[in-house]
């Protein structure tokens, strides 16, 4: 280890790192904090605080100038750097797969916001939000995409925050109503297939379906829908238009979802949001300062025009 990096094991040097994760939370040409704020904050000197801001500038992350009365102002940040010197790592950012242009347009968007922020970022997809979920609460993601109306459920349950909401269209376009074509939708035993592992579906086919107790539901992933109504095993199902546009025969028509039904659900349904695990303030607080989320829509929308490349 170089005698550079040995210092930030020192007192002074972990307050540096701590620094540093504040400081990714603050613009360049900002008043900062006041020492004693600093010191309040991590619990240290006034010495200590100035002793780690002089790191951070011998480093390179920041550049500081005092402006008399007015205070001190952050001139300069490499948020590369900090990010580094807090330790924060790389973060892991668990995605649906990613079937749809929508959604590599999202991986897309979120790859170059990162990448812009100068901050370590991976992607890994997972099939349902529950699997995703899972993966956050156990540690082995550090941000997990769902739809606004998952999250908000999900965060009723477990010790998650919300990081961000991308807003309308960004998760699905879309929900319909799926009929195998020639079928009522008042056929008794009417067989609906449904993907038990999204929280959005099962809601949805449970609004549109309530108060049928004839309906025999049937398990699928939106790859086997096409064979499943070819082959005569489903009659219905409600889904992400998304998922099923490039999936669909010849044999299954697409209906409109009722206009409350879409106004209560579908509509939550549509927004993209992130995640993370509730106490992990430094790195959440982070990805909320450093990420420009509009980037990341822009991003999405040149993909759904065909006017950028995926790449994630």
């Amino acid at each position: 280890m170089s005698g550079a990096d040995e210092r930030f094991l020192t007192r002074n040097g972990m307050a540096a790192r701590q620094l540093a994760a504040l400081l990714l939370n603050h613009e360049a040409d900002t008043r900062l904090p006041r020492l004693r704020d600093f010191a309040g904050e991590l619990k240290v000197g006034n010495g200590t605080v100035q002793a780690g801001l002089q790191l951070l500038e011998e480093a390179g992350a920041v550049e500081t100038r005092a402006r008399g009365h007015l205070g001190t102002f952050l001139v300069h940040s490499d948020r590369a750097i900090l990010w580094r010197l807090a330790g924060l790592g790389t973060l892991l950012a668990a995605m649906p797969l990613p079937y749809s242009h929508r959604y590599e347009g999202l991986a897309t968007g979120l790859r170059a916001a990162f990448e812009q922020a100068g901050a370590p970022f991976a992607i890994t997809f997972m099939r349902g939000a529950s699997t995703r979920l899972g993966a956050l609460l156990e540690g082995k993601a550090d941000l997990v995409v769902l739809s606004r109306f998952a999250a908000d459920r999900v965060a009723e349950e477990h010790p998650v925050e919300l990081v961000a909401d991308l807003g309308p269209a960004t998760y699905v376009g879309s929900h319909g109503l799926l009929l195998r074509r020639g079928t009522p939708l008042e056929t008794e035993g009417l067989r609906v297939a449904v993907d038990s592992s999204s929280e959005d579906l099962r809601a949805l086919a449970a609004r549109v379906f309530a108060g049928r107790g004839d309906v025999e539901w049937v398990e699928a992933s939106y790859m086997q829908l096409r064979g499943l109504f070819a082959q005569g095993r489903a009659d219905a199902t409600v889904w992400n238009l998304d998922e099923v546009r490039d999936h669909l025969g010849p044999d299954v028509e697409v209906l409109p979802l009722d206009e409350e039904i879409t106004r209560e659900l579908a509509s939550r349904n549509s927004s993209a949001v992130l995640i993370g695990r509730a106490g992990e303030s430094p790195a959440l607080d982070a990805v909320r300062a450093s990420l420009d989320f509009e980037l990341v829509t822009a991003v999405q929308g040149e993909v759904l025009r065909g006017e950028r490349v995926p790449l994630y």
